[in-house]
């Protein structure tokens, strides 16, 4: 076949053309790449660092000397045992409220079991307190649930705490809700009896400002306050976790 000749200003702005669509291609391999790269720490969102965070801080956890572990199913545990071996002057609750069925987690993933309310509520409380304070980490969608159960273990409220979660940079730490964005968490405090041994007065404050760390991982300031409302006192956490775990307390959980 006798040879066609090419044009070569065809053939300038076909090499163009294709030398512009592999300039793109080679600017959007370097995005990808500089995206890989920052999760490494930098440049990964709210959620992501939580969770990585978090896993950093299981993989380094050393237990505390004197804190006191028991890992068990907080729902078949034997309370009647513990409660005739020490009555507690505060008891510190984080339950596992099941969430809202709609739109639950707006995409976060729940690294723990939920649990129905009346599983918690068939706690046996009222037998591990005769006189003290009684902390309750609340969820939207369950305070009127947190004051009925302080009723019904015999408790009276007495004051809230409001943590306000914050960035490392210190800038308020937004999360997913159904209308708002979520920036705090609410901790419900109830009273039992008389004041403990020891109790004082006027401490600490109803505001936490602290940096969010690991999934359900709570303030050091929440426990700080405790120990100095009521000094030397024997404390007992339910649904604890390794982050958990503090000197002189008692800690309860499955994940342990």
């Amino acid at each position: 076949m006798p040879s066609v000749d090419k044009d070569p200003e065809e053939e300038l702005y076909k090499l163009l053309r294709r030398e512009k669509e592999l300039k793109e291609k080679i600017s959007a391999l370097v995005e990808e790449i500089a995206i890989l790269e920052s999760k490494d720490g930098k440049g990964l969102g709210d959620e992501e660092v939580e969770d990585k965070d978090e896993e950093l801080d299981l993989e380094e956890f050393e237990a505390p000397q004197w804190c006191i572990p028991i890992k068990a199913n907080v729902m078949t545990f034997e309370w009647e045992k513990l409660a005739k071996a020490c009555q507690f002057d505060v008891i510190l609750m984080d339950p596992p409220w099941q969430l809202a069925t709609h739109a639950p987690t707006r995409g976060v993933a729940i690294a723990y079991q939920q649990l129905p309310d009346i599983c918690i509520e068939e706690l046996p409380i009222q037998k591990l307190q005769t006189n003290g304070f009684i902390f309750i980490w609340v969820i939207n969608n369950k305070y009127a649930k947190a004051f009925e159960l302080m009723a019904r273990w015999g408790y009276r409220y007495v004051d809230d705490i409001t943590w306000v979660k914050q960035t490392v940079n210190r800038r308020m730490a937004k999360g997913h809700g159904y209308y708002l964005q979520h920036a705090k968490e609410t901790c419900l405090v109830g009273m039992k009896g008389e004041d403990p041994p020891n109790c004082q007065h006027s401490v600490g404050s109803d505001v936490i400002f602290s940096e969010r760390r690991g999934q359900s991982q709570k303030p050091e300031e929440l426990y700080e306050m405790i120990e100095e409302l009521v000094p030397n006192g024997k404390y007992l956490e339910i649904f604890g976790r390794k982050n958990n775990l503090r000197d002189y307390w008692v800690t309860v959980g499955n994940e342990l």
